[in-house]
């Protein structure tokens, strides 16, 4: 009964759980965590590889509690006099919860409509917001900038946001329940209702039935609930996540994640905070222009497209494209199919038939134009503030378990650099004025310099001390030439194992991007190793050790954990031994560019610059440079990139100024 039940919540099949259990059954809307796989003990070894576990995961937990189960106290503070009380209440505290309550979900822009605080398990304060009111916050101004007091929240960045949109500094230490918990588990869902269900066994209030009135046809604001109702809901949100940060805050300390967490995560919050803030100009009149251009680019294409065809068919059409690629022009006799019986015309099978046909080539130009004109070309221009006439992506610190940072809303980080296309939409990408330029800021092949750094392969770095190009070095190693003999073709072939193998490509999948029988792919794969032996060594040490441990590392101790690892199904295994190598390599990589971007915005603040960051893209940094400031910005921008963390290899940061973002680049 019991490992069913647990079944049933892992899965959240509600519906059979009632029928086996009975209507009192409820697994709730968050995940049930699957035991990650547990840590070797160093001081005390085992025979056995998974002894001695990381700090316990909780079980699913089924019939969950919600706040009518529960004893609670949550008060409001709508007097000028409980407020003062609350706030003298607050500065007594080494550490609190908070939570804004808003209209809206974009911070700079939202209405508040409240806060509310917690610091004692199920107890709580709400403190109302009238509209255009935020002196109603002013006793509690003096608290949020105490250095002394640690601040809590659940999704920390928004929460500073709304509150620095109404004059109110959130001053560190701070503590992010949603990053804690990334931290600790990156693979799985962040959500506070989420982690609620698995770490506290309760449901909190579903924000749909506080908006959702019965016999009401529309849904109603935050602010058209009753200031109790939203005082119980409010309440319970800060009360939960003090409850989670005492659940997680031993995590972090027991799986070695308090470093990643206080001093790359932590910092970085207020710095996308200000990021967010700033946005970014776009020239719209640019991109209206270019609109019309790739009408016309993909409308020839289509004619094309349908003559070389033998007659119209419509190109957005999967099912009508395969007939074409494959029944009509015989492109692949063992072409494969999707469960529904359809042709598969995916990217990647398109890329594999462009050498046979020019219809394919074309297809993939007008499948390029089509994208980038609806995502972008067209709707940049509708994501720009009426406020500020500025574009603000929103970025995401849990968007990757790799560490990486995530853009949407727009995505910004999604637009591509090396086709012509792609470039015509960096170009709209803007200064803030006639005083500023754009400076972009890009480390040059990073992950393959961290990978010289942990693998410590001598050949590898020697190419990289030595300043040469590496993916000429690796080919003139391979083929056994000189470097000046070293073809295009060579070149290329070396990058692409270069890159491949960080993403542990196989013999298969070199055959597959380079065209060639997966016989010669795989004699390449093997002279590069005999090249670069300590690359070798580095992944099969990698994945010997992630199986014993369970996890893998990267150089600042962010963990990421491989329950597959040690799987008897070799595809699945197979899986996550490529990931387990690449993760260490791109989350150095991840980790190095949010330490430079901390020490970079505090190095602009502590100079009093006008520049400002802008903008991430992977590898890259954008700023909106002040003219006169361009000497002291090159220098500090390449300093805290080279060194935000230090090592053998040589760390390069290629800088560029211009008018416009593809100028810069």
């Amino acid at each position: 009964v019991a490992a069913l039940k647990s079944l049933f919540v892992e899965f959240e099949f509600n519906s059979l759980g009632k029928r086996i259990f009975g209507d009192d059954f409820k697994a709730g809307r968050g995940h049930a965590p699957v035991a990650t796989p547990p840590v070797k003990s160093e001081s005390s070894p085992s025979s056995n590889p998974v002894e001695n576990s990381s700090p316990e995961i909780p079980a699913p937990v089924a019939n969950l509690k919600t706040i009518k189960d529960v004893s609670h106290e949550y008060k409001i503070a709508d007097t000028e006099e409980k407020r003062r009380h609350l706030a003298a209440l607050l500065e007594a505290q080494p550490a609190f919860c908070f939570d804004t309550e808003t209209v809206g979900l974009e911070p700079r822009e939202a209405e508040l409509v409240g806060v509310s605080f917690s610091w004692k398990p199920h107890t709580g304060w709400y403190v109302p917001v009238a509209k255009n009111a935020d002196d109603a916050l002013a006793p509690f101004k003096s608290v949020f900038a105490n250095p002394k007091i640690e601040k809590v929240a659940h999704n920390l960045k928004f929460d500073v946001g709304v509150l620095l949109a109404h004059g109110i500094e959130v001053a560190s230490p701070v503590f992010d329940t949603m990053l804690a918990h990334y931290l600790v588990e990156p693979d799985r869902k962040h959500g506070m209702d989420a982690l609620s269900e698995q770490f506290l066994g309760y449901t909190p209030i579903p924000f749909s039935t506080l908006i959702k009135d019965e016999g009401e046809l529309f849904e109603r604001t935050m602010r058209d609930v009753p200031v109790e109702e939203v005082a119980e809901y409010s309440g319970e949100d800060a009360d939960v996540t003090w409850q989670l940060r005492e659940k997680l805050a031993p995590m972090l300390r027991e799986r070695g994640q308090e470093q990643v967490f206080y001093d790359i995560e932590m910092p970085l919050v207020r710095v996308l905070v200000d990021m967010e803030a700033e946005g970014i100009a776009i020239d719209t009149r640019a991109l209206a222009e270019f609109s019309i251009e790739l009408q016309k680019t993909m409308t020839t294409l289509e004619t094309q497209i349908h003559e070389m065809a033998g007659g119209p068919f419509n190109l957005n059409s999967p099912k009508q494209l395969g007939e074409i690629l494959f029944e009509k022009l015989n492109l692949d006799s063992e072409a494969k199919k999707t469960k529904t019986g359809q042709y598969q015309t995916n990217e990647q099978v398109l890329e594999t038939l462009a050498p046979k046909h020019e219809i394919v080539r074309k297809m993939l130009d007008y499948r390029e134009a089509t994208k980038l004109k609806s995502t972008y070309v067209d709707a940049l221009p509708l994501a720009v503030s009426k406020r500020t006439g500025r574009v603000h992506t929103h970025f995401s610190q849990t968007g990757a378990a790799t560490g990486r940072l995530a853009s949407n809303d727009p995505n910004l980080q999604n637009i591509p650099i090396r086709t012509q296309l792609g470039q015509e939409i960096r170009k709209a990408f803007i200064p803030r004025g006639p005083d500023f330029l754009l400076l972009s800021a890009d480390y040059s092949q990073i992950e393959l310099r961290v990978m010289a750094e942990v693998s410590g392969d001598p050949g590898m770095r020697e190419a990289f001390a030595d300043g040469l190009d590496i993916h000429t070095a690796t080919a003139s190693r391979v083929y056994g030439t000189a470097l000046e003999n070293v073809t295009a073709e060579m070149r290329r072939t070396a990058k692409m194992v270069n890159f491949g193998i960080i993403y542990g490509i196989s013999a298969f999948g070199l055959s597959q991007r380079l065209g060639i029988p997966r016989k010669d792919a795989a004699m390449i794969i093997d002279e590069y190793f005999k090249q670069y032996p300590g690359v070798k060594k580095y992944m099969d040490d990698t994945i010997a050790t992630c199986r014993a441990k369970g996890y893998v590392e990267t150089m600042t101790g962010r963990r990421r954990y491989f329950r597959d690892i040690n799987s008897q199904n070799g595809t699945i295994r197979a899986g996550a031994e490529r990931m387990a190598i690449n993760t260490p390599i791109q989350g150095t990589a991840a980790d190095m560019i949010k330490i430079a971007m901390s020490k970079i915005a505090a190095a602009i603040r502590d100079a009093k610059l006008k520049s400002r960051l802008l903008l991430q893209v992977h590898d890259e940094l954008v700023f909106d440079m002040y003219r006169t400031e361009e000497k002291e910005m090159r220098a500090l921008v390449e300093d805290g990139m080279k060194n935000a963390i230090p090592m053998a290899v040589p760390i390069v940061v290629e800088l560029g100024t211009g008018e416009n973002w593809l100028a810069a680049h």
